[in-house]
């Protein structure tokens, strides 16, 4: 598909990741966009703007650059080709506009996710909080936000957690740090309400939440949340990044590999399920 359709003015990180990977692709093979254009009989700036994910592209086009490019794994050009074919308008569309654009890259993610992992040290994964958590941090913020647009990013979180917490979920690995546990967001009586969220939460058969204590011997990574997206194949897989002026997307194998060896070694420095449980309700004792 190109036709005579007009470039997207903000593509998503999806439509934007098969773009990247098309032009590592064609890095890759050696190809210059002149070279891959030449091969639709279309302009060089065409493939420049696909590349950015600004012209979407048909699932034939794909596995066509991806013949010409010598490109040897069938798996993830398919999963490639069916991601450039992918017109699902999620639910997150409907706040375009009320919040912004990298929450709804963000629920995109996790809406094609085959599976999460996620690290967090100053707050409890997003999709896991409570309404008045949410409300507390979001009414924290510089310069404040106007009621209305203070409601639909609440609004909006709550829905991610209605998606990623439902009882058919993909599998939802959390690694909670026990300083977020026993921050006072919205006060005592929210935070005692947010550990018993989390025990419930705990308890979903797709959920794995375990506790990284003050005792343990140190904590790896430079101190942001992260979250690991599987992808179809592992060459599509996401890292994303908590940051103050939005959400960062990584996939570059080399960073994938580095966030992979972080959750998996602070994994095994974390407690069980039953002890994570124990520490969350005596945490909710004490504050």
């Amino acid at each position: 598909m190109l036709g005579g359709m007009p470039p997207r003015t903000t593509p998503s990180a999806r439509q934007e990741r098969v773009g990247t990977e098309l032009r590592k692709m064609r890095d890759s093979a050696g190809r210059t966009t002149a070279e891959a254009a030449a091969l639709f009989g279309f302009a060089r700036t065409k493939i420049t703007q696909i590349e950015k994910g600004q012209y979407p592209i048909s699932a034939e086009r794909v596995r066509l650059l991806a013949c010409d490019y010598e490109e040897s794994d069938h798996a993830f050009v398919e999963a490639l080709a069916a991601m450039a074919e992918e017109r699902h308008r999620g639910w997150w569309e409907e706040y375009r506009g009320s919040v912004p654009v990298g929450f709804l890259d963000i629920a995109e993610v996790e809406y094609f996710s085959r599976g999460m992992r996620t690290y967090q040290i100053s707050h409890v994964p997003g999709a896991m909080q409570t309404e008045e958590y949410g409300r507390s941090i979001f009414g924290d913020l510089y310069p404040p936000l106007s009621p209305r647009l203070l409601e639909a990013r609440v609004e909006h979180r709550v829905q991610r957690s209605a998606f990623l917490m439902r009882e058919d979920g993909e599998p939802y690995s959390a690694l909670v740090h026990e300083a977020a546990l026993r921050m006072l967001f919205g006060g005592r009586d929210a935070a005692k309400r947010q550990m018993d969220k989390l025990l419930e939460y705990s308890e979903l058969p797709h959920v794995t939440l375990r506790v990284i204590t003050f005792s343990t011997n140190g904590f790896m990574g430079a101190g942001q949340g992260i979250v690991y997206a599987n992808g179809p194949v592992p060459r599509l897989d996401t890292v994303q990044l908590d940051a103050v002026g939005g959400p960062a997307f990584l996939h570059e194998q080399r960073q994938m590999e580095n966030y992979r060896h972080i959750i998996d070694k602070m994994t095994e420095r974390a407690l069980t399920e039953s002890q994570s449980r124990d520490a969350i309700r005596l945490i909710k004792k004490e504050i």
